[in-house]
């Protein structure tokens, strides 16, 4: 059965576009190896819908992301309030979101101190809340691949759960 991926990251803007590394293609590529599928680029709808109208831009992308069957977010490097956004959606809609983010990117750091903290392998807290597999490159895709749709995704309830867990926690008392 064909899946409906899409494809969550930077979209150039303006002049950018004549610099811009299409990141899709080979993603695209990849995938196809390991799902029959079909898939939504945002980046596709640019040259036929007028970036002028807001909330045109944002339903069509949300209803895309409501459509597919889980989302890939490309997150090699800073993410925008779009991408950003889309994993809001995607947690809205229920579908699996993975992203891939490297070790050593803006996201994600080794051997990071925060105050008198030493986080081995931080992942930005926002990413890593609403990512239900993080994966290092695409190819790592394969090694994933069988648990997008078996393993417990995470819904919108994330941000619930999360303020629970703070309340609960011994920081809220200091």
């Amino acid at each position: 059965m064909s899946k409906i991926i899409y494809l969550a990251g930077s979209v150039p803007k303006g002049n950018e576009e004549a610099k811009f590394d299409n990141w899709r293609i080979e993603y695209k590529e990849v995938l196809k190896k390991h799902f029959q599928a079909e898939f939504i680029d945002p980046y596709d709808h640019h040259s036929y819908v007028d970036e002028n109208d807001s909330l045109l831009v944002f339903g069509i992308d949300s209803n895309h992301i409501k459509t597919s069957d889980f989302i890939v977010v490309n997150a090699e490097s800073k993410l925008g309030a779009g991408t950003s956004m889309e994993m809001v959606v995607a947690k809205y809609f229920k579908k699996p979101v993975v992203t891939v983010l490297p070790k050593d990117t803006y996201h994600r750091r080794s051997n990071l101190i925060f105050g008198p903290n030493h986080v081995k392998d931080w992942v930005h807290p926002f990413i890593h809340s609403f990512s239900d597999f993080i994966i290092e490159n695409i190819v790592e895709i394969e090694k994933i691949k069988d648990k997008i749709f078996s393993s417990k995704i995470k819904t919108i309830s994330v941000i619930d759960d999360a303020i629970k867990y703070f309340e609960s926690s011994q920081i809220r008392n200091k």
